[in-house]
């Protein structure tokens, strides 16, 4: 599949505007990152522009003035009108990859086939050769610093997941194609830095773990909650409630950024390397830094629509059988849609998933900057 450039002269016009207005928007971490991002940075490469996380990350940069280069399957007007370079490509084309990436000096690779549900291939193929084709062309392309979005799913083997740093192991038995992709994809992008591009330099790369993104404009969490609790479908998984993280979307861009400038921070050194930086080589978790109980964030979600809170329970078993029941069906017949419940989403709902992110903060001097119950009141905004 071949890529297609769909920007205009208009998007170009409207850039400096637009950066100057939302620059000063931003939260004061947010511009002092993006300020000394600049000083190193002057045109990126984003995969994923028009997803919940990808957009985020290129109106941040494009509020600072940094050159965008979108890279996506659809189109995306308001990317364009935004002032981003908008190409139209298929993440496991590689050539695509290449030409688009021309004139870049920094990739942010956040696209990815996310879900609990479809066969191998649908996974493996934009999460597992998608990656390997963006290493590839950042040696082609001379790009030394790689940012990739990974998730916390690379670890999780269905049991609780209690404040684990990076040194938990990649998880042994995967219980979805995503979870398993991304692993894979992961190893690799931490195995490529320090790979030589062509002009002899290297390349430095790094991998960001968010946990459970949401906020206003999610196309996934949020809706699909509201959703089920209008039907009168939305459900707990166990008698216990167990502790899980999640991420502001702001906040998880403002990670990405600082992960930008942590690798192309040079400190005025000639001989300067990105994979020789703090984080290079090396994966992070990522979240809010506020444990909260899987019922008490979907009640915070509902009540921004005034619904009522969630009450209804199915125990843990009953529900991993029902996912391996279903699943067993919907593979007999073949079906492409998602069954209400699966082995992976019934231990997800079951157990604890927070996680301590002392290294990010260490490495990156990331902080959430915006709270739960201020993301919340934002949420509601939007959604009202």
């Amino acid at each position: 599949m071949s890529a297609t450039v769909t920007s205009s002269s208009a998007s170009t016009a409207t850039k400096a505007t637009y950066s100057t207005s939302e620059f000063n928007q931003l939260l004061p971490q947010e511009q002092a990152a993006l300020t000394a991002l600049k000083q190193n940075v002057s045109h990126a490469f984003v995969t994923g522009a028009g997803g919940f996380l990808g957009e985020a990350i290129c109106k941040r940069l494009i509020a600072a003035g940094i050159n965008v280069t979108g890279f996506a399957r659809g189109d995306y007007p308001r990317l364009n009108a935004m002032g981003v370079n908008m190409v139209k490509g298929d993440i496991a084309d590689e050539q695509a990859l290449l030409n688009a990436m021309q004139g870049c000096d920094l990739v942010f690779h956040v696209a990815s086939k996310a879900g609990v549900w479809g066969c191998k291939q649908s996974y493996y193929s934009p999460n597992v050769n998608g990656a390997r084709f963006i290493i590839s062309a950042c040696k082609h392309a001379n790009i030394a610093h790689l940012v990739y979005t990974s998730t916390p799913s690379v670890t999780f083997a269905g049991i609780d997941e209690n404040g684990n740093d990076e040194s938990a192991p990649y998880a042994a038995n995967f219980l979805n194609f995503y979870g398993e992709s991304k692993a894979i994809a992961e190893k690799m992008m931490l195995a490529a830095n320090g790979d030589l591009l062509s002009n002899g330099k290297q390349l430095g790369t790094t991998a960001l773990r968010p946990h459970l993104i949401w906020g206003p404009n999610d196309p996934h969490l949020v809706p699909r909650v509201l959703e089920r609790a209008v039907k009168g479908r939305l459900k707990l998984v166990g008698k216990q409630d167990k502790l899980v993280d999640t991420i502001y979307v702001g906040n998880a861009a403002y990670a990405h950024i600082l992960a930008a400038v942590a690798l192309s921070n040079n400190n005025g050194e000639q001989d300067f390397s990105p994979s020789q930086t703090a984080c290079a080589g090396k994966a992070y978790y990522l979240s809010n830094d506020e444990p909260i109980t899987m019922a008490a964030m979907l009640n915070k979600i509902l009540a921004c629509k005034d619904l009522p809170p969630v009450t209804k329970r199915v125990p843990t078993q009953l529900a991993y059988v029902a996912g391996c029941i279903l699943e067993s069906v919907y593979g007999l017949l073949g079906k492409q849609d998602e069954p209400i419940m699966t082995r992976f989403v019934a231990r997800q709902l079951s157990t604890s998933h927070y996680f301590d992110i002392s290294a990010a903060k260490h490495d990156l001097g990331y902080s959430a900057l915006v709270s739960i119950d201020e993301g919340m009141a934002e949420l509601k905004r939007s959604l009202n």
